[in-house]
């Protein structure tokens, strides 16, 4: 295991509920993250150290970029666009029929400007996960899945992973760039038994996966073989997502939650839905958007 890494700092004292999804705009420099059951699609300025958000007017599980001053948005059973310049928010496609309980998670796009998302549902184990293509095409790329969650490639295009927070697994597929196909699913990380479970994750430009560690308090980098390699501290019970930005992709941001906390553990955890920051650690990989520029679909 490598030796003690530095501590993150406090970026945006946002208390979010549900703060989830961070997602780095190189062409803005600027960081795009939601607070879920806030309905909140935020933008950080790391240059002004302003925070804004936009309202999603849903539950809004993940965003990437898809074009000038647009992002694409899975909400809790569709997708949408957000325009940034003027907020408002336009119906793409209804995607899964509402299902008590069940609503989408973690998604982003691969190098081919495809968006990937998935579905969540913990009790029935019945989650999926799509692939929605530029030319406005939906794939489902698998299913029986309890909590879809982070998900990433390997720098070579060549390994896709997939995470199932309930399982405390995530697992690694074969992935065809060309096609988009993902085969041969196996477990890459396998925290069974841990008192914690995999969240949101990034990939960094060795291949290793970083992954926020639900009830944690950390977030821990793999190799690609999954062992741990380094584990690192957070003042938050609940970190929930992290991902590479800034001008040199050298920093890592970490989102967290407060949702279903006690009030002691509050006090225990105070910066509970705060996004967080550390740099030095690694280099990540470049986020990639939608590369859609078909017309949005009337529902």
């Amino acid at each position: 295991m490598e030796t003690a890494a530095p501590s993150p700092t406090v970026l945006v004292n946002a208390r979010a509920r549900l703060g989830e999804g961070p997602c780095w705009h190189q062409p803005t420099r600027s960081l795009y993250w939601v607070d879920i059951y806030n309905h909140r699609i935020h933008h950080y300025d790391p240059d002004t150290g302003t925070d804004r958000f936009f309202d999603a007017g849903e539950v809004v599980g993940c965003v990437a970029p898809a074009g000038e001053n647009r992002l694409i948005l899975a909400r809790r059973h569709d997708l949408a666009f957000l325009d940034i310049i003027d907020s408002t928010v336009t119906p793409l496609l209804d995607v899964e029929a509402p299902r008590p309980g069940v609503r989408f998670n973690d998604g982003k796009c691969d190098a081919a400007g495809r968006f990937w998302f998935g579905s969540m549902d913990p009790a029935g184990g019945e989650g999926r996960l799509y692939r929605y293509d530029p030319d406005g095409a939906l794939h489902l790329m698998e299913t029986g899945i309890f909590v879809s969650n982070g998900l990433g490639w390997s720098p070579d295009n060549r390994t896709f992973y997939l995470t199932d927070s309930s399982q405390q697994t995530i697992y690694a597929y074969d992935f065809d760039f060309e096609s988009g196909r993902i085969v041969n699913r196996r477990p890459c990380v396998d925290l069974s038994g841990a008192p914690f479970f995999p969240d949101g994750l990034t990939v960094d430009r060795e291949g290793c996966l970083w992954s926020a560690m639900w009830d944690g308090w950390c977030v821990i980098r793999f190799a690609p073989d999954g062992h741990e390699l380094l584990r690192l501290p957070l003042p938050v019970q609940r970190p929930t997502c992290c991902t590479f930005g800034g001008a040199d992709l050298g920093t890592l941001y970490i989102t967290s939650a407060s949702v279903g906390l006690s009030e002691a553990q509050i006090e225990k955890s105070f910066h509970s839905g705060d996004v967080f920051s550390v740099q030095g650690l690694a280099v990540g990989l470049p986020t990639h958007g939608f590369a859609g520029s078909h017309n949005v679909k009337s529902l």
